[in-house]
């Protein structure tokens, strides 16, 4: 079932990048990554209230609350810079580079979470840094 998440999480990204490309048109990328984010945000906590699980909040370790608050500053900081990216860049170029982000969490996941790094993660993240430089070059 991850796979089925995880597959229309890539093409909700893509529909993401092109929608913003569009919409972002005439609007400062701060602006936007502003409205993008409310929206990010009524639509996560309708999920919460949908799925009854606003009472969880009180279980939530302070260790956890640390990492989410982190994990959400790190999403801030991707977004302004992704809209900003898109708005002087074109999107075909700015994806590739965002996307990057498969092999630098790669080797976080090795380095921080002691996950494997296999060969095939090692022969995925050079296609994948290779492709990224055809592309944008």
């Amino acid at each position: 079932m991850w796979m089925v998440f995880a597959i229309l999480s890539a093409v909700f990204a893509a529909l993401t990048s092109i929608l913003a490309k569009v919409g972002i048109e005439g609007v400062p990328s701060n602006l936007a990554t502003g409205i993008r984010t409310i929206v990010v945000v009524a639509m996560s906590w309708v999920m919460v209230f949908v799925t009854n699980q606003q009472g969880g909040i009180a279980d939530i370790s302070r260790k956890s609350w640390i990492f989410l608050i982190l994990s959400g500053l790190a999403t801030g900081a991707s977004w302004l810079c992704y809209y900003r990216a898109l708005q002087i860049g074109e999107a075909s170029k700015v994806v590739p580079i965002d996307k990057m982000s498969v092999v630098l969490t790669l080797i976080m996941a090795f380095v921080f979470l002691h996950e494997q790094f296999t060969w095939k993660s090692a022969v995925g993240s050079v296609l994948i840094t290779v492709g990224t430089l055809i592309m944008v070059l």
